[in-house]
């Protein structure tokens, strides 16, 4: 029944398994969603898709499957979609008062309906606003916009008022989710999620249920058991760039690191201007009073965390291969020597760029921080970016 479907998520080029299908179908057949149009689509979507990058592509496969019900009669509708006449009687029964339904029945039904709506679209010329028979807005007819008939086909209105119309006429526009786009704080922490290991610590005040319905049956009483509560044990030392270029970038750092706050249980987080040198702070208007020694970090975090540098790497090459290159210090080692420190005390790292990574080939220390970390340990701060960085750490 749904074959039609499923083949056209696949050419969506939507993850979509043959289990999640054989899932899908399992729920319908257990009745998660009889007689509920809508229920049906966000069971759908639920049960198919799986990363949100992927939502439009749902979306356009879900319109296609169902494309051209405004040339067909609803008796040819319901054939063509395999919806039986039986949900649209239990849906209106669900959702029409018993006036509405004999409104419903006056006018003679959903066929009668549909073949109304056909025949006014023929016949009619020109605009109408208001009335009752005429299709056009701010009126009673059961076809048009910004309306009200409880047997309505909405045309023409951005958005449902009454949520009485039967049928969305209108052509659906989508939004795209886009892999290279720049992030919002949910789309990153979507992404920063693939960089998990899970552990089990603190107290014990999670329920055990495997363990209480064992522990029940042995005993023959109830006997509740706890465990740990299971947490991303991921450790994370997070470098952010802050001042000059990286001022046009503050709000989609800000959101990152939101972001990474709430997704990393272990995560210290330290603050340094365009290359990281001798010191680092946490609080930005103590910079020069209370900066913490590189060296200190590289001590106290051990091989086992994870580095992340945030930055734009653009600045003059002198700061990264020269002592004294620094444009507000005197720096007695070279930037690059630092990263290099870094790189090597932790072995698991990345540079996040907000740069468009169009431009990285024409600045030349960037090209300098990327042979640094390596090409692929850069990356653009965008859904795909931030992605592939993860399955990088991950490793």
């Amino acid at each position: 029944m749904f074959l039609r479907f499923f083949e056209n998520l696949r050419g969506a080029k939507l993850p979509v398994s043959l289990r999640e299908y054989l899932s899908f179908l399992e729920g319908l057949r257990a009745g998660l969603v009889t007689y509920d149009l809508d229920g049906f689509y966000y069971f759908a979507r639920t049960t198919m898709v799986k990363d949100e990058r992927h939502l439009d592509r749902f979306d356009r496969a879900f319109a296609a499957t169902f494309e051209g019900l405004e040339h067909i009669d609803a008796g040819e509708m319901l054939e063509a979609v395999d919806i039986p006449q039986d949900w649209i009687e239990k849906l209106a029964e669900k959702h029409l008062s018993a006036e509405e339904r004999a409104e419903i029945e006056a006018l003679g039904g959903f066929d009668k309906l549909m073949e109304t709506l056909k025949q006014r679209l023929k016949e009619q010329e020109k605009r109408h606003q208001g009335g009752s028979k005429w299709i056009g807005t701010a009126g009673t007819s059961p076809f048009g916009a910004y309306g009200y008939n409880p047997e309505g086909v909405r045309i023409g209105q951005h958005e449902s008022r009454h949520q009485r119309a039967v049928k969305v006429w209108d052509k659906r526009e989508f939004r795209d989710l886009d892999g290279n786009t720049e992030l919002g704080t949910r789309n990153i922490k979507v992404a920063l999620k693939r960089l998990r290991r899970w552990a089990r610590d603190g107290a014990a005040d999670e329920l055990d249920l495997s363990g209480t319905i064992r522990a029940t049956a042995e005993n023959g009483y109830l006997d509740v058991k706890t465990r740990p509560e299971r947490r991303n044990a991921v450790k994370v030392v997070l470098f952010l760039d802050v001042g000059g270029s990286m001022d046009p970038h503050i709000k989609l750092v800000e959101e990152l690191f939101s972001a990474a706050k709430t997704e990393f249980k272990h995560l210290k987080h330290y603050y340094f201007h365009n290359c990281l040198y001798e010191g680092v702070w946490t609080d930005n208007k103590r910079r020069w009073s209370e900066q913490i020694e590189t060296w200190e970090l590289l001590r106290t975090f051990g091989p086992d965390y994870k580095s992340i540098f945030v930055g734009d790497a653009s600045m003059s090459p002198y700061e990264v291969a020269y002592p004294g290159g620094a444009n507000e210090h005197w720096n007695a080692e070279a930037g690059e020597v630092w990263l290099r420190r870094a790189r090597d005390q932790w072995p698991s790292n990345l540079w996040i760029n907000p740069l468009d990574e169009r431009y990285w080939r024409h600045t030349q220390s960037t090209q300098m921080i990327q042979s640094i970390f390596g090409a692929d340990r850069m990356v653009p701060m965008t859904l795909n970016g931030i992605d592939r960085g993860m399955r990088l750490l991950s490793r």
